[in-house]
């Protein structure tokens, strides 16, 4: 009886292999091609003005070679209260991130895990609002927060004024609640079994004592990306400070952009302060991107 050699695998191997490599580096193209702009704008932040014209025309600009310092940094806080404008925007973004999640993702739960009469119009509403843009409804809003009540504290006294105005509320509140942040906990929720609810209401757990000690401790990627997809616009905020700040110590960094641009413009601190408010944004998703990623993937496959 004749025995069948097998046909050799190395020609199986050679094309997997240089199929890989092939990905690899249309991979790596694409992630240079993307991080052009950034490496060009940390580089230029170390060169003087004259050096980041001169080194347009090649590959200069791209490297940190010439006359390097930390001038055009020392001299952004020269320029504008850089160092306050960084303190409000990291206020500001920390305290709706924090709210953020606190209240979509209760309005989540309500609509994922609980039953009532209404909830699936009530969140075909809510998805609804993602098609109007900021724009169309950002000067009615204007009129409503300048009509709302606050109290303010004046030493011991506590007084009830009229108007959000020029505060930091106003660029903190009316972006708490948001569309998407509540689909996507509702899609995350969506994958928890409920079997566990039914097991912690027959041992006595309410509604809420559910949400904090089963639903929200299995929910760590949905709330990493809520939190990264709540930071985003709080730090890039720059239309609406614009239309309801005045005072230079609210302001947030990207409002400070606009100073640098009066008068003669300094390209070097130009670029160093943009590296200054861009590397928190780039280290905060470069922490969380296992969790932001998985938390996709699994809203995208539920519900």
């Amino acid at each position: 009886m004749t025995s069948v050699s097998p046909a050799p695998a190395r020609p199986n191997r050679q094309r997997s292999l240089l199929r890989s490599l092939t990905v690899q580096t249309a991979r790596i193209a694409l992630a240079l091609f993307f991080a052009f702009p950034i490496v060009f704008m940390l580089v230029s932040s170390l060169k003087p003005d004259q050096q980041i014209f001169g080194d347009l025309d090649g590959v200069k600009a791209f490297l940190p070679v010439g006359h390097l310092s930390l001038d055009n940094y020392s001299g952004v806080f020269d320029r504008v209260p850089a160092a306050r404008f960084l303190l409000n925007s990291i206020g500001i973004s920390a305290v709706t991130v924090v709210l953020g999640i606190f209240v979509n993702s209760l309005a989540a739960f309500a609509l994922s895990r609980m039953r009532w009469r209404g909830k699936k119009i009530v969140l075909t509403a809510v998805i609804a609002t993602l098609i109007v843009p900021f724009e169309t409804f950002a000067l009615p809003l204007v009129w409503w927060v300048n009509q709302l009540p606050w109290l303010q504290v004046n030493g011991f006294h506590l007084s009830l004024t009229e108007g959000w105005l020029d505060t930091y509320q106003v660029q903190i509140l009316p972006f708490v609640a948001n569309a998407f942040s509540i689909f996507l906990f509702h899609q995350y929720f969506q994958s928890i079994p409920k079997e566990l609810d039914e097991a912690a209401v027959i041992d006595g757990a309410s509604w809420f004592g559910i949400y904090r000690r089963i639903v929200m401790p299995l929910s760590g990627p949905a709330i990493a990306t809520v939190a990264i997809l709540t930071f985003l616009p709080a730090w890039n905020s720059y239309l609406w400070p614009l239309m309801v700040v005045q005072s230079e110590n609210l302001r947030p960094v990207m409002v400070g952009i606009q100073y640098f641009f009066q008068l003669n413009p300094s390209w070097g601190q130009i670029m160093a302060y943009s590296s200054m408010i861009t590397v928190p944004v780039l280290a905060l998703f470069v922490a969380f991107q296992r969790v932001f990623v998985s938390s996709i993937a699994s809203s995208g496959v539920k519900g």
